[in-house]
């Protein structure tokens, strides 16, 4: 009987022999290495040779006698049962034959020197397609010497009955008795003197395919997976890197507190340590970096056919970047994309907290502050659980719960995966949860809202629409949509579409840039209190302006890639000077208007003296995403142009920014909210290639409104007859020009028989919030 196997002699055929992480090992060893994909050497022991130890002195037998009749939802029982089985594994001694081949097999691996390995566990129900067992039993860090590996594999192998490992085989009907064993020993990376993370192949939260999402942290990558750092987060766009060009579509930069390093005290394997604040400010990972995991994790994913969840390590002692681990993703990927879910807030309440999101759902219930895996039986169906981190211990009471918060994670944590598995929210990362939320108080926990999720006070009312897409009945017009959060763009996706018809750069500015861009290309001249806080902000970019620029950047190119190839049209910075001072440092710079929504925006503003460098750095981000990224799905619009020698003057001025009409396939359309802009419709239409109505604008200008006022907002109707005189003014007017014409305002959405009226009049497209596209897609079909 084998006891050992190197991994290069093992590959998926092997799965009932080494089980599915270590065959997944030497399937990559044998099949990627000429791809470029690195895997530390090993070997693994077999699971006849764990057989065989259960075996001895029919400690099989005791086990499935123990396990008979226990009620694994019952966690104290449970912890009992677990305890009492993995002592009685620990006290029975490993056959003598395997302790020998694991010694000799240690000593080949290190060439006769006491190298640092990792002793891990691998299922022979493992890391399949169907179920992931991801974390059920031990990885051990850091073990030295032959003997201690051999402790080490004691150990690991009675992990095979951890509390966890129990509870998921009977909730996903696997027999117990037919799951075996083996340990993998693998070469250690020295990434405790760089960095690690975990990646996937798909977007973890949408489903959506054609991004790898990588996180990384400081030092061993146990921390990233238990949840014990907030980590940097990476989207790298695969047909763009398959291309050659930019691709990291979104960087996100985590707090990475902690990290875990080799430990040098002899009665343990690994510490934790607080990271310096110099590299917690800064990215773990450079871009070529990022772009080489992403490669590797394509490579990855087109010899499994199917998306992949891997952990990754770099070396510090060489830069190598090494691939420890790549298993099925099991979630998104077996997911319908046929029927949409959708969960809404009916209202807002005071935000307890804020973290990462994970999943699209909704929870509410009664907060159980839990501090520690012995309190898990606190935690009664309903509840919300909040503690400082999860790690797989917490697995059989985490399904009773009905949303989780945790202090500490990132999207890749062991409470965003089991979360996803089970389909219930979750918010992690939110540094003060268990401070901020009280035992016992009502809360309810949203993310339907973005990449960022709340734990708002009370239990709110909300509700779930599920819709069937598979079939949307054909229109004789496009349907598009309004996309301001990047965040949301890949679930977006997901809705019937012809593209986004305003994607609207004030949330990247206001959100992720969130500073005055004029306060950045000053940045020398700010104060040192206020340079603290753009410092805190643009941390791991090269400049202040340069922070600007990749960050419209990024979230544009966000919006793009997840519609590409449709067309994506960027509505040009439209905020108020009242919105605009209040980003960081823009008091200094902004005037006070008695009336911001007719003064100095959209074109005058792009036009100004005070604000031309300002808008070079936005179309210098446009740039970067039609050509760098080679998103030439990007159309541009120009807001708020009041007068034809402003059209003149901002076209000149984009030329002049290297944003040509016609080059590349570059299509600028004008933003029709203003009156002169539909009475003089065929002179403005000699300067751009269409219209996009901006019906709410339009609306209160023609009808004399303030929009913001409650005392007139009974009169605001985008139906009103002289609001649609000039809405089919302008419709004319393009057609008879054959150009585009298209309408973003808020009334169709609001108004589906407003919809109806601008498709009779040959509207060539109407966008639509997403909330909306659905339901009006199915009015005017005639359907609803």
């Amino acid at each position: 009987m084998e006891q050992v196997i190197w991994f290069d002699s093992i590959g998926m055929d092997d799965v009932g022999r080494v089980g599915g992480k270590n065959a997944s090992l030497g399937e990559m060893i044998g099949n990627l290495s000429q791809a470029g994909v690195r895997v530390p050497p090993g070997f693994a022991t077999t699971a006849d040779a764990f057989r065989a130890f259960l075996a001895h002195e029919g400690l099989d037998a005791r086990i499935r006698d123990a396990l008979a009749d226990l009620d694994v939802d019952d966690v104290d029982a449970l912890t009992r049962i677990g305890a009492r089985i993995r002592a009685w594994i620990l006290a029975t001694p490993l056959p003598t034959e395997l302790e020998a081949a694991v010694v000799d097999a240690y000593a080949k691996l290190g060439e006769g020197m006491e190298v640092a390995v990792a002793v891990r566990s691998s299922a022979t129900a493992e890391d399949l397609p169907e179920a992931s067992f991801a974390g059920q039993q031990e990885s051990l860090l850091n073990v030295r010497g032959a003997a201690a590996v051999v402790r080490a594999l004691h150990e690991v192998f009675a992990s095979l009955f951890n509390d966890r490992a129990i509870a998921y085989r009977v909730h996903h009907g696997f027999d117990h008795a037919e799951v075996a064993l083996s340990a993998g020993v693998q070469r250690m990376v020295r990434s405790d003197l760089a960095a690690s993370g975990v990646l996937f192949t798909i977007d973890t939260e949408s489903g959506f395919p054609d991004v790898v999402f990588v996180t990384a942290a400081w030092g061993l990558g146990e921390s990233v997976v238990q949840g014990a750092v907030n980590p940097d987060e990476f989207y790298v766009y695969k047909p763009g890197l398959a291309a050659g060009r930019a691709a990291i579509l979104r960087r996100q930069r985590g707090s990475k507190a902690l990290r875990m390093v080799y430990s040098d005290d002899p009665g343990e394997r690994v510490r934790t340590e607080p990271v310096p604040a110099a590299e917690r400010m800064r990215f773990c990972l450079s871009d070529d970096e990022v772009e080489a995991l992403a490669r590797h994790a394509m490579a990855i994913e087109r010899h499994y056919g199917r998306p992949m969840d891997v952990e990754w390590a770099k070396d510090g002692e060489t830069g190598d970047l090494w691939i420890l681990q790549a298993r099925p993703e099991t979630v998104r990927s077996r997911t319908s994309h046929q029927q949409l879910e959708r969960y809404e807030l009916s209202g807002r309440g005071k935000v307890l907290v804020e973290g990462r999101s994970i999943g699209h759902r909704i929870g509410a219930g009664r907060a159980r502050l839990v501090a520690s895996a012995a309190e898990m039986s606190k935690v009664s169906p309903g509840d919300v659980l909040v503690t400082d981190m999860t790690d797989p211990d917490w697995e059989p009471v985490m399904k009773r719960a009905a949303a989780i918060v945790t202090n500490r994670g990132g999207r890749t944590c062991h409470a965003a995966i089991i979360a996803r598995e089970l389909g219930i929210p979750a918010v992690v990362g939110t540094q003060d949860g268990t401070r901020s939320i009280t035992d016992g108080q009502p809360v309810t926990v949203s993310c339907a809202e973005g990449d960022t999720g709340f734990v708002y006070e009370g239990e709110l009312a909300f509700e779930v629409r599920r819709v069937d897409i598979d079939r949307m009945p054909e229109l004789p017009f496009k349907i598009s949509m309004n996309v301001g959060n990047p965040e949301r763009a890949f679930d977006f996706s997901r809705l019937p579409n012809a593209g986004v018809g305003l994607a609207r750069l004030e949330f990247v500015i206001g959100n992720s840039i969130g500073i005055h861009p004029k306060a950045l290309i000053e940045y020398d001249r700010q104060p040192p209190e206020l340079r603290a806080t753009i410092d805190e902000r643009i941390g791991g970019y090269a400049s202040p302006t340069a922070f600007f620029v990749e960050k419209l950047a990024e979230g544009v190119a966000t919006i793009a890639a997840a519609f590409h190839p449709k067309p994506v049209i960027v509505r040009l910075s439209d905020f108020k000077s009242d919105e605009y001072a209040h980003l960081i440092g823009g008091s200094r710079y902004e005037p006070r208007e008695a009336n911001p929504m007719l003064g100095f925006r959209g074109a005058s503003r792009f036009l100004s003296d005070s604000f031309r460098d300002c808008f070079a750095l936005e179309c210098r981000a446009m740039r970067r995403v039609r050509e760098d990224y080679g998103l030439s799905n990007v159309e541009l619009m120009v807001p708020f142009v009041r007068t034809l020698d402003e059209a003149r003057g901002v076209i000149d001025l984009l030329a002049e920014h290297g944003l040509r009409r016609g080059e590349n396939g570059l299509r600028i359309v004008m933003m029709c909210e203003v009156p002169s802009n539909a009475i003089l419709a065929d002179e403005f239409l000699e300067h751009f290639d269409g219209f996009s109505i901006g019906s709410n604008d339009l609306t209160q200008m023609s009808l004399g409104l303030d929009r913001n006022s409650g005392l007139v907002a009974e009169l605001f109707d985008e139906r009103d007859p002289a609001v649609k005189a000039l809405l089919g003014r302008a419709i004319d007017a393009c057609r008879s020009a054959g150009k585009y014409v298209g309408i973003c305002g808020q009334g169709p959405s609001d108004h589906p028989d407003l919809a109806r009226w601008l498709m009779e009049k040959g509207i060539d497209s109407v966008s639509l919030n997403p909330d909306s596209v659905v339901e009006t897609w199915l009015y005017l079909a005639g359907k609803e």
